[in-house]
């Protein structure tokens, strides 16, 4: 179309159609005025032939843009896929190189007053996730070295007053402890914690000292249980 308006107007300009005319010495005047009106229209077709080649170029340059863009969110979101299977490759590692290691364990019995101090042996196991506790034995032994965290529940009914006294221990070492002998109910319980920093092949357990007892039954009132924080 902007081609048949350049030609159109090469043509009118080529064979003098647009020529200035003077009407007082040309009896045709009337007519090259009318002339003259066509040349302004072909001027104007032919601006307007310029605008839409521009319009058209610049529409050109906007697709071109629309699809360089396009591909670069392609490659983003290839990118940010790559990205997330890192990252989840990343937490699997992390998740199987990190020690897992938990453990509950209750009584399930009474312990009359002991001789000598001993070593509670929890042997209901509720569990114990890496094996560190020995139901045996009552003692729980760090397989990695790092941060850990304990607790134990000391309970008694004893009649006519309570008579219960404990510890949790590291490596023969008192830590916490909890004891009740004193006041006119028969039922009470007690319970402490730490967080302990053990080594590879640390022991931790409770101690009940001589004397002294704790009452439990099926519903599990003495319980211990400890777990690994992280590993050092």
């Amino acid at each position: 179309m902007e081609r048949t308006f350049l030609l159109l107007a090469a043509f009118i300009f080529s064979s003098g159609q647009c020529q200035d005319t003077d009407p007082s010495s040309d009896p045709d005047a009337s007519l090259t005025v009318c002339k003259s009106d066509i040349c302004s229209l072909i001027r104007e077709l032919g601006v307007y032939s310029a605008q839409t080649l521009e319009l058209q170029r610049l529409i050109q340059e906007q697709g071109q843009l629309n699809q360089e863009q396009a591909q670069l969110n392609q490659e983003q979101a290839q990118l940010n896929q790559e990205q997330a299977q890192q990252l989840q490759a990343l937490k699997e590692s992390t998740s199987a190189a990190v020690p897992r290691v938990g453990f509950t364990a209750a009584l399930g019995h009474s312990i009359s007053p002991v001789s000598n101090d001993i070593t509670v042996k929890y042997q209901e196991i509720i569990s114990n996730m890496g094996n560190g506790y020995n139901p045996a034995t009552g003692i729980f032994t760090a397989r990695v070295s790092g941060m850990y965290y304990f607790s134990y529940t000391m309970y008694n009914d004893v009649a006519p007053k309570p008579k219960s006294f404990m510890s949790l221990m590291k490596n023969g070492q008192r830590i916490v402890s909890t004891w009740d002998t004193k006041g006119n109910d028969s039922n009470d319980s007690a319970t402490n914690a730490a967080v302990l920093q053990l080594e590879a092949g640390d022991d931790v357990y409770t101690l009940l000292y001589a004397t002294f007892q704790i009452y439990d039954d099926p519903a599990n009132y003495n319980t211990f249980s400890g777990f690994l924080l992280f590993p050092l």
